[in-house]
């Protein structure tokens, strides 16, 4: 009997194509028959049925691969960068006609950074562009 539903289901057609560059690894079936045990008593068997033929598709590794992924996602911990970074300082534009750029640029004298510009993501010590926030989708939802 359970020789039967396993021969069948090897022979069916599978549901979904799958990709040509994984090799199709029918599981093992040794046991073509479940013990049933007792609720009562664990130990006693109650008798045997047949596997499913379910229990006889083959594995897919694209979606072994994809399950793993997404769960590994899940042990990660939210981080991101501050808020403020890049911002924190009081540049303001110099308008036009000066023969440099319109970008935020630092006040003051007597320093290096004093006419550099700011705020801007292409300028040194500026926010960064499409910053990491916390929340970001870090996890995913495994079926």
């Amino acid at each position: 009997m359970a020789q039967a539903i396993l021969a069948q289901a090897a022979d069916l057609p599978l549901p979904f194509p799958i990709p040509a560059r994984f090799g199709v690894a029918k599981m093992a079936t040794a046991r073509p028959v479940i013990s049933v045990y007792k609720f009562d008593n664990p130990s006693e068997k109650s008798g045997t049925v047949a596997m499913p033929a379910v229990m006889a598709s083959p594995l897919r590794p694209d979606l072994v691969r994809d399950v793993h992924k997404n769960m590994s996602k899940n042990k990660r911990q939210a981080y991101g960068v501050s808020m403020k970074a890049g911002y924190d300082t009081a540049a303001e534009s110099w308008g036009t006609g000066r023969a440099v750029s319109r970008l935020p640029r630092v006040p003051g004298g007597g320093t290096h950074r004093a006419g550099q510009g700011a705020f801007g993501n292409m300028a040194r010590g500026g926010g960064m562009f499409n910053p990491n926030r916390i929340w970001r989708r870090w996890h995913r939802r495994v079926n």
